[in-house]
C-alpha cells in the first residue's frame, strides 16, 4: 500500500502531507510514522548548527534574544533557559481551547514542518511529536492570541509547552495537566536545546492545520449542498437543460463547474420529475394558445428556464469548489514548508528570512470563508423558494400540510438559515486586518489564523443553513406525492432526511429538527446514503 492513501499510515517526510491526510490523523486516529531517512537528514542539520554555534557566530534565537531583542547576545551555556522561558512568556493564549481534532490537526502540520529538515531540531523532537499523535496525547491550545506573522506563536507555546512537560493537555473533553498524564505513558518530558523552542512556535502551523482540517470538510460540504439542490430541482420540477454536458464541458470547462454539473446530472438521474427543455416547449405553447399578452404577445403558464437558485448552481458551487481547490493548493504547499526562522537550507548560509508570515494562508482561508458564505446564501434562497407558494410549482403556503393560517409550516424554520447567511455576510476577511506589534518588530501581519477561524464559524453555519433547505424539501416532497417520481439519489436524500426527523403534519418546535439534520451532516450521513445508493460523487 503506498504512503499516504487510505487506510496506510500516514507519513510525515515534510514534502508529501496533504489536508486529506491531516484530517485522517485529526479525525480518525490514523496512525503516524516518521521515516528513518527524514530522522538522518534531521540529525546532519542540526549537528550544522551545532558547529556553527561551536565556532562562536550569532544566531538569531539560538545565541540572541527573539524579536527586536535580537541585539541581545546571549551565552550559549544558557541554551535550554532561553528556549524554555521562550515558551513559558508566549504561552498566553485566551479565549475557548481548540477541540481534539483540530488540535491534532494542528500538531500534525508543525510536525511535517519540521519534518522538512531545515528547522535544525534534534530527531528526538520530531519522534516525540510523532508519538503524541499515536498514543493520543493531545495538547490543549486556546484559539485566541495568533496574529499570524512570527508564526502562530501563542497557540504553538502552548503546544511547546506540553513538550517541556508543563502546560495543559486534553482528556475526555477536558484540560488536565501535562506532567501526570506524561507519567501514566512513562513519558519523560524534553530538556529544550538550541533553537528547539523557537522552532515549535515560530510557524504557521496553528492556521495552516486548522485550515487543512476546514478546507477538507468544506469538500464534503459542497456535494452535501448539490445533493440538497438536486433534491430541491426534483420536487420543484425544474429544468434538465442548464444540466447537459456540453454546456460546462464546451462552452465553459471551469473545472468546479464541470464537476457540480455532473455530481448533479448523477444525483437526478432516473428521476421522472425533472423536465427537460422539449417538453417544456411544448408546455408553453399550449398553455399559451388563446391567451392575448398584448399585441403580436401570448402569455405562457410555463417557463422555459428556472430561477438562478435551480439554474446555476453548476456555476455557483463549481466556484465554491475552484476557490476551495485554491486553498487547499495553498495548504498543501505551506503543509510541506520549513516555515521558521532562522533555516538552515543545504549548503547556503543561514537563512535569516520570513517563512514564519502567514499571508498565502490568510489570503486562502478568506478566499474559502467568501465561498462558503456564497454556498450558505444559495441554499437559503432555494428554501425561500420552495416555502412561497407563488414560487413553488404549487406547493401549499410554508409547506403547511393543512389549515394554513392556523398552522405557520416552515415559517419560523426559514428564520434562522437567513439570519446565519446575514451573520455570515459580516464575517469579512482578516488578512488585511494588520495591526503592528512587537515593538513594531512585527509591523505587517497576516491574521491568519483568525482568517482560518472565520472559514470554520461559516462552514458550521452552514450546517445548519443546509439543514433547513432539505428539512423543506422533504416535507415538499411529502405534501406533493412526488417521492414515487424521485430518483435513486432523491430518495436516499429523502429517507435520509425522514430518519432523522418526521414529516411535519402540525405546528411543533423545530430547533431540535435542525439540530438534528445538522449534526446529521457533520457525520457525512447524506453522503454515505448517496453512496449507498450507487452514486459517486467529484
Amino acid at each position: 500500500m503506498a504512503a499516504n492513501e487510505p487506510g496506510a499510515p500516514v507519513v510525515f517526510d515534510g514534502q508529501s502531507l496533504r489536508t486529506a491526510d491531516v484530517r485522517r490523523v485529526a479525525e480518525r486516529g490514523a496512525t503516524c510514522t516518521v521515516p528513518a531517512e527524514v530522522l538522518d537528514r534531521a540529525a546532519r542539520n542540526r549537528a550544522r548548527l551545532e558547529e556553527i554555534v561551536a565556532r562562536g557566530l550569532p544566531v538569531y534565537g539560538v545565541t540572541t534574544g527573539f524579536g527586536p531583542m535580537v541585539n541581545m547576545l546571549v551565552d550559549p551555556a544558557l541554551e535550554t533557559e532561553l528556549q524554555t522561558n521562550l515558551v513559558r512568556s508566549h504561552s498566553a493564549g485566551v479565549g475557548p481551547l481548540f477541540d481534539e481534532q483540530e488540535s491534532r490537526a494542528i500538531l500534525a502540520a508543525r510536525l511535517n514542518a519540521l519534518a522538512r529538515g531545515y528547522s535544525a531540531v534534534r530527531p528526538a523532537l520530531l519522534e516525540r511529536l510523532a508519538l503524541y499523535l499515536n498514543a493520543g496525547i493531545t495538547p490543549a491550545v486556546p484559539e485566541i492570541g495568533s496574529l499570524g506573522a512570527s508564526g502562530d506563536l501563542v497557540p504553538l507555546a502552548h503546544l511547546a509547552a506540553t513538550v517541556i512537560g508543563e502546560g495543559q493537555v486534553l482528556r475526555d473533553g477536558r484540560a488536565v495537566e501535562t506532567g501526570p498524564v506524561l507519567r501514566g505513558f512513562g513519558i519523560k518530558p524534553l530538556a529544550l536545546r538550541f533553537k528547539e523552542g523557537l522552532a515549535l512556535i515560530n510557524g504557521t502551523s496553528a492556521m495552516t492545520g486548522l485550515g487543512a482540517l476546514v478546507v477538507n470538510r468544506a469538500g464534503d460540504q459542497v456535494r452535501q449542498a448539490e445533493t440538497a439542490a438536486a433534491l430541491a430541482l426534483e420536487v420543484l420540477r425544474g429544468s434538465s437543460s442548464p444540466l447537459l454536458a456540453a454546456g460546462h464541458e464546451l462552452a465553459r470547462p471551469h473545472r468546479g463547474q464541470i464537476d457540480s454539473a455532473a455530481n448533479l446530472r448523477a444525483l437526478t438521474a432516473g428521476s421522472g420529475l425533472l423536465r427537460e427543455h422539449g417538453e417544456l416547449a411544448r408546455l408553453a405553447r399550449e398553455s399559451a394558445a388563446g391567451q392575448p399578452g398584448g399585441p403580436g404577445v401570448q402569455r405562457a403558464d410555463t417557463s422555459l428556464q428556472d430561477a438562478y437558485s435551480l439554474r446555476a448552481v453548476p456555476q455557483i458551487l463549481g466556484a465554491v469548489r475552484d476557490a476551495l481547490r485554491h486553498a487547499e493548493e495553498q495548504l498543501d504547499t505551506e503543509l510541506n514548508s520549513a516555515n521558521d526562522n532562522p533555516l538552515l537550507v543545504e549548503d547556503a548560509e543561514i537563512f535569516h528570512g520570513a517563512n514564519f508570515h502567514g499571508q498565502p494562508v490568510a489570503f486562502a482561508m478568506d478566499y474559502a470563508t467568501i465561498a462558503l458564505t456564497q454556498l450558505g446564501v444559495l441554499s437559503e434562497r432555494r428554501t425561500n423558494r420552495l416555502l412561497n407558494h407563488r414560487l413553488s410549482d404549487g406547493l401549499p403556503e410554508f409547506l403547511v400540510p393543512g389549515a394554513p393560517g392556523l398552522h405557520s409550516g416552515f415559517a419560523g424554520a426559514q428564520y434562522p438559515a437567513t439570519a446565519l447567511v446575514a451573520e455570515n455576510r459580516t464575517i469579512g476577511p482578516a488578512s488585511t486586518q494588520s495591526i503592528p506589534s512587537n515593538a513594531d518588530n512585527q509591523d505587517v501581519v497576516s491574521m491568519g489564523l483568525v482568517s482560518a477561524r472565520n472559514a470554520r464559524r461559516v462552514l458550521r453555519n452552514n450546517n445548519s443553513i443546509l439543514a433547513v433547505e432539505l428539512l423543506a424539501t422533504a416535507q415538499a416532497v411529502d405534501v406533493s406525492g412526488r417521492a414515487r417520481a424521485l430518483g435513486p439519489a432523491g430518495r436516499a436524500t429523502y429517507r435520509t432526511i425522514r430518519s432523522l426527523v418526521p414529516r411535519l403534519d402540525r405546528d411543533r418546535p423545530m430547533s431540535e429538527d435542525i439540530a438534528r439534520v445538522a449534526a446529521g451532516l457533520e457525520r457525512g450521513d447524506l453522503l454515505a446514503a448517496v453512496g449507498a445508493a450507487g452514486v459517486t460523487l467529484r
